[in-house]
């Protein structure tokens, strides 16, 4: 970048992340100078765009063009995750497409797991269902 230091990477993948509409116009310029420095990781800013359409529009049904897309591409940071998607393509699709969502259930969980890993090897069961139904 002309006339100073380079964001960092972490400065980088926080611009890539936030929607373009919400990032400050100075910001904007910065991720467009650093863009077309790179044309890497300008790919990669152009898919990880589009997956936030698929999530934010509900639109799992493109999933497999964005896989190939980002194959296509050979770009090795998401190669992991697209072998990973592809690997449960069928649920990761209706994740993707269907209104329904488990958050709600995975966030009750997840309560009931910091519980017990307070509790390790203090107690028993009898107080761990105590401290959950005390604590809904």
């Amino acid at each position: 970048m002309p006339g100073g230091r380079p964001p960092s990477p972490r400065t980088v993948a926080g611009w890539i992340l936030t929607h373009p509409d919400a990032l400050p116009e100075n910001e904007r310029i910065k991720l467009k100078s650093v863009l077309t420095h790179c044309p890497e990781l300008d790919a990669l800013a152009g898919h990880v765009r589009f997956f936030g359409q698929m999530i934010t529009q509900l639109q799992g049904e493109r999933l497999p063009e964005w896989i190939e897309a980002v194959r296509a591409d050979d770009l090795p940071s998401l190669h992991t995750f697209t072998n990973g998607l592809a690997r449960d393509l069928a649920a990761v699709t209706a994740g993707l497409t269907l209104p329904w969502s488990s958050g709600v259930v995975e966030g009750h969980v997840n309560r009931i797991k910091m519980i017990k890993r307070q509790m390790y090897g203090r107690a028993g069961f009898k107080l761990l269902r105590k401290r959950v139904l005390l604590a809904s």
